[in-house]
């Protein structure tokens, strides 16, 4: 299965949406910074947790809604990953990064999924 996951792009994205979020408050663009501290270790329910959160106080924030789209593209929730891009371009339809983003979603969920790989038999005693 093809998959683009640009951490440029994400961080990228935070960067450039950073500062509107931070206009609506220290809160959203610390639970943005937090996200992206999980998302790199990992831990994509908490940037999950995190995103949702930023996005409920600022449902403008472009970086929360991009970057919980990439955080469900890593868990495998395309429709879920397609929404967050979706809202984040109802707010900025321009933002090369969400276009990018959604766009790699969209070809991801059409694609054949990648041969499971064959597991050898336990060996019975």
């Amino acid at each position: 299965m093809k998959r683009i996951f640009g951490w440029t792009l994400l961080a990228a994205a935070l960067a450039a949406s950073l500062g509107s979020a931070a206009c609506a408050g220290p809160r959203v663009g610390d639970e943005i910074k937090f996200g992206v501290w999980a998302s790199e270790r990992g831990l994509w329910d908490e940037a999950i947790f995190r995103w949702k959160k930023a996005a409920a106080a600022n449902p403008r924030s472009v970086a929360a809604l991009n970057n919980l789209g990439v955080a469900y593209e890593r868990k495998g929730m395309f429709e879920e990953a397609l929404k967050s891009y979706e809202a984040a371009l109802a707010v900025d339809s321009q933002n090369s990064y969400v276009k990018s983003n959604y766009k790699n979603c969209q070809e991801n969920l059409k694609a054949p999924p990648a041969p499971e790989t064959a597991k050898p038999d336990a060996k019975k005693k």
